[in-house]
């Protein structure tokens, strides 16, 4: 018996190795968080400079991609190794310090892999073995990322949002989780409903209600599950994020006008979309039919 064999035919196994594989990955999505920001902030300056006629250094920097450098402690610099980059459990054994500095490493790192690896049993179980399956996974890390960067720095990157619309315009040319036109039509209407939304809102009151990347995100949303789902996922989204915002004038007293991240709520419910959105279609059809 072969491995494919072995994980179509043996689902808990399956499950235990995407969790597995869930957790490695969430390690590389904590360097994609940190990271990311970072190498678009000196694109952007670089970018200031070369329109505004001067030049920068060309070696005030060390290069920063998201293979190099080695991943250091940010407090003194120590590299990590191997045996202290292992998911959940170097956390755990170094008691959330780095083993040089003793500085304290942030939640979000054992987080991120904790969620990732979670998400990914989820959609091993949800799917099974199979096309399906791989795709559902990196459509959940590439959308784990996008949050947790928008909920720290209130962006949405390109390179993140657009790679996924069209990935997800073309896993809709095999069926897996749309047809094509269904997915090209989500495309469209999910990037024109929030820019219709966003102008309007601007015409009213002044003010920008939301970022682009909110548009291209519910645009790659829509070439994921179609336009059938949108509704869905506005609706959800809304609701997550309104109960959020809720809880935090209530609770931490956050000033009203301060701007919250909508993209980790359009991810959200997006993800429960694609994995649920038939059931809660036809749930919510049901109750709307009385």
């Amino acid at each position: 018996m072969t491995l494919m064999e072995l994980l179509a035919s043996s689902p808990p196994l399956f499950i235990f190795l995407t969790i597995l594989l869930g957790l490695m990955t969430g390690s590389f999505l904590n360097v994609v968080i940190h990271r990311l920001p970072l190498m678009m902030e000196r694109e952007w300056r670089r970018q200031c400079a070369e329109l505004s006629g001067q030049s920068l250094p060309e070696n005030d920097q060390p290069p920063l991609n998201l293979w190099r450098p080695r991943s250091r402690c940010p407090h003194c610099g120590h590299l990590i190794r191997a045996i202290e980059n292992i998911p959940l459990l170097s956390y755990a054994l170094q008691g959330g310090r780095c083993t040089h500095c003793q500085a304290t490493i942030s939640i979000q790192y054992p987080l991120v892999e904790a969620v990732s690896g979670l998400l990914a049993g989820i959609v091993a179980w949800k799917f099974g073995f199979g096309w399906p399956a791989a795709a559902a996974l990196v459509f959940t890390w590439v959308l784990l990322a996008a949050s947790v960067i928008d909920f720290r720095h209130q962006l949405l990157p390109d390179d993140l949002t657009l790679p996924l619309l069209w990935l997800g315009l073309g896993i809709a040319l095999f069926g897996l989780f749309a047809d094509l036109p269904s997915a090209v039509i989500g495309a469209m209407a999910g990037y024109l409903s929030l820019w219709l939304v966003y102008q309007f809102f601007r015409l009213l009151t002044g003010k920008e209600g939301m970022g682009f990347g909110d548009f291209k995100l519910l645009g790659a949303l829509g070439a994921w599950t179609g336009w059938q789902y949108l509704i869905t996922i506005v609706i959800l989204s809304s609701l997550a994020g309104a109960l959020f915002g809720l809880i935090l004038i209530l609770f931490r007293k956050q000033d009203r006008q301060v701007p919250m991240p909508f993209g980790p709520f359009l991810a959200a419910a997006g993800w429960i979309a694609l994995l649920w959105g038939e059931p809660i279609n036809t749930a919510y059809l049901r109750w709307l039919g009385g």
